[in-house]
């Protein structure tokens, strides 16, 4: 029986090789993409029973992307076929002081057109004990905003924890008449465990956080505790670009009485850094379900988020024993 759930939408997306120019040669990479389907993406691989809870159109592009998952070992069966087509988005990796570079082209895609009574939540929900979903979802326009708030809804009357990680996507919310504050937050009234930086929590509460790194961070994350009484966690990355190919990142746990801080680690030669922020969903909730205190699933979230930043495409797909490497520090050839 799945005990994990995601909820949102599957894409494709579409890169230039290397670090050219989209559309440079005619040539593109092609991965499955989308925050959800990462996050259980990389759940699945570390063992997890997990399922993905979306729509895709029943075309080779659809079944592609179902067999790529299933090939994961996410359960597939909660997904629906339908509509007319895949989201699909571009991405042209920067290089040097030449930043990343997104277009999407995801209007009209069979998830983001499917109703909020497409989905029967008293089956998808059966036997989930945790429902994880973001922000990405209800910038796509109001009818998958309304499925989230359905969802969410249907999994706390049935007492079913929630993960929501606010994902801020600009582009997606100018696309319509939208009131992003308004609905993120109603989906966080509904989380014990949001994804998301002061950044993030000051868009929600319509407020400034004036202090400085670590006591800022404090400082926002208990203004959501007092706002948002399901709130019991909040997971966040704190990132410092220098350019391209050289990050430091680090990662945080903060709790209604205590909070976790990781040192800060050095990403040199970038392979690629889309994704990172779903490997660190991942290696949260995987420390929490598997047991660990808060300092080390911390530890295994900046674990799986640096590791995905060696990784082409969206997905994190790395194993226990890819993260008890990176822990223990030996960069040497393993033979």
């Amino acid at each position: 029986m799945t005990k994990f759930l995601a909820f949102g939408e599957i894409m494709l997306r579409l890169s230039p090789p290397g670090r050219e120019l989209l559309l440079q040669t005619p040539k593109l990479d092609v991965w499955v993409a989308g925050a959800e389907a990462n996050v259980v993406t990389q759940l699945a691989r570390l063992g997890h029973d997990v399922g993905m809870a979306t729509m895709v159109p029943d075309n080779d592009l659809g079944r592609a992307a179902i067999t790529t998952l299933r090939g994961h070992g996410v359960d597939t069966s909660t997904i629906t076929l339908g509509g007319d087509r895949m989201g699909l988005y571009f991405v042209t990796s920067g290089a040097g002081l030449r930043a990343t570079e997104v277009i999407y082209d995801r209007a009209w895609s069979s998830f983001a057109e499917a109703p909020a009574d497409t989905w029967d939540w008293t089956s998808l929900l059966d036997g989930v004990d945790r429902l994880h979903l973001s922000g990405i979802t209800p910038a796509l326009g109001p009818v998958p905003a309304e499925a989230a708030l359905a969802a969410v809804r249907a999994a706390t009357e049935r007492g079913i924890a929630v993960s929501f990680d606010g994902n801020w996507r600009g582009k997606l919310w100018e696309r319509w008449d939208s009131n992003p504050r308004a609905i993120l937050t109603q989906l966080v009234e509904h989380a014990d465990l949001m994804f998301g930086n002061h950044r993030d929590i000051a868009l929600l509460l319509d407020r400034d956080f004036s202090g400085e790194a670590e006591d800022r961070r404090r400082e926002a994350t208990e203004a959501a505790f007092a706002a948002f009484p399901r709130l019991q966690m909040i997971a966040s990355t704190a990132r410092h670009v220098e350019h391209v190919d050289l990050h430091r990142l680090s990662a945080r746990i903060d709790t209604r009485d205590a909070s976790v801080q990781t040192d800060e680690v050095v990403l040199a030669g970038i392979v690629d850094r889309i994704g990172g922020g779903d490997a660190f969903a991942a290696g949260i909730l995987h420390g929490l379900r598997s047991g660990k205190d808060f300092a080390e699933t911390a530890r295994i979230g900046l674990a799986l988020a640096a590791l995905k930043h060696s990784l082409p495409g969206d997905a994190s797909l790395f194993r226990q024993a890819d993260i008890d490497a990176y822990l223990a520090g030996g960069l040497d050839v393993r033979r």
